[in-house]
């Protein structure tokens, strides 16, 4: 078979493109006249993340490789300015489609609640981006009074349980609630409600903690980072206590590729961890199977919902980390996962929201729904 060599164009550049164009030549020099193909945008990302992936050597940190994480990275910022009216015809023609394939949760919600009729419903949410919005200071990410309310109205009413990336300490220093669980570090640790509520339990506290072995390596980690990152300002490193973040909303995007190696350069050293991708930050964690879909499937159990054909878990979240809590239940076949997004994505969940604006007033309208069902009965 003839060896091929394939390099991206420089007459059609990645960025802010619909398409990708690549030469592909037979010679190793690339002396004979390359033959151009033309892929769409997200299509050519796909095949390149596929090729990383098969890619096994944890040492390679070539440009290619770098290059394809840079790639994510960009994909996970707010949408750029279209250019042209067709580009933002074609913008508009996938986002009708996707709304039709994934409806928004307020306009399905009659249909959702005749569902949970009977039934008990579990709520999990995500906290940045679903109960709060993105902000560029991560330790700014407040949320409003109206939310808090609106929160501790639906843990009255249903088991509730905020479900992050965040540590536990620092999300409930946000919400400032017990009336909830929390499921902190992508449901590495897991605590209970601190004060007796309509459920009967009180003072429960931790209730798993999976990783915490890990806890000094994650610790000599953030401390790496923290020295290495330093030259590249914008750049925060948040230690999650079972995991760690590095943020780059801040960060100029001609740094990202400088910050991605410096990140992948590090994790060499520490084969027990791995890096994945959120909304503008990079996550290490334990390689433990462990994420928010186990942690959803643990706070079942604990609940006594585990075989249970009546209860209804409602998962509401904007990122990647809760796909695979999204993931669990679609298998399950059971409940209903809600992806907050203004952009159409690849999701495993089943209904949308827009924004935190949109998640409160669901959450508003599920409160409603169970005052009026409770009077009725």
């Amino acid at each position: 078979m003839t060896n091929q060599n394939v390099i991206v164009s420089d007459r059609n550049p990645i960025l802010g493109s619909k398409t990708i164009t690549v030469s592909v030549s037979n010679s190793p020099l690339f002396s004979s006249p390359p033959t151009y193909f033309t892929f769409p945008r997200r299509k050519f990302l796909e095949l390149l993340e596929a090729a990383d992936k098969n890619n096994n050597n944890k040492n390679n940190l070539g440009a290619g490789k770098i290059s394809s994480w840079v790639d994510s990275m960009r994909d996970s910022s707010p949408t750029r300015l279209r250019s042209s009216s067709r580009d933002s015809d074609s913008d508009n023609d996938e986002k009708t489609s996707w709304i039709v394939r994934f409806p928004s949760a307020l306009n399905m919600f009659d249909k959702i609640m005749n569902a949970a009729k009977g039934k008990q419903i579990v709520m999990f949410l995500d906290y940045d981006g679903t109960l709060s919005p993105i902000v560029e200071d991560p330790d700014k990410a407040y949320i409003t009074h109206e939310m808090r309310e609106v929160v501790k109205d639906a843990a009255l009413n249903f088991p509730t349980a905020i479900v992050t990336g965040r540590s536990i300490d620092k999300v409930r220093a946000f919400v400032k609630l017990n009336e909830i669980y929390y499921a902190g570090s992508h449901g590495m640790d897991i605590e209970g409600p601190t004060n007796e509520n309509s459920y009967g339990e009180s003072n429960q506290g931790v209730l798993f903690q999976p990783a915490r072995e890990f806890v000094p390596m994650i610790e000599k980690v953030v401390k790496i980072l923290e020295e290495k990152t330093k030259c590249i300002p914008g750049a925060m490193v948040e230690n999650n206590k079972f995991c760690l973040s590095v943020h780059f909303r801040r960060v100029d995007e001609k740094r990202w590729a400088g910050l991605a190696e410096q990140v992948k350069s590090v994790l060499i050293d520490y084969p027990q961890l791995k890096l994945t991708q959120g909304r503008k930050v990079l996550e290490i964690r334990p390689t433990i199977k462990w994420d928010k879909g186990q942690a959803l499937n643990f706070l079942l159990r604990s609940l006594g919902f585990e075989n249970s054909e009546n209860v209804v878990p409602v998962y509401i979240g904007d990122d990647r980390t809760d796909e695979d809590a999204f993931k669990v239940l679609r298998e399950k076949g059971q409940g209903f996962g809600i992806l907050v997004s203004k952009v159409p994505k690849e999701t495993n969940a089943s209904y949308s929201l827009q924004d935190p604006s949109q998640v409160n007033e669901f959450l508003k309208r599920l409160v409603e729904w169970k005052r009026k069902t409770v009077g009725e009965e």
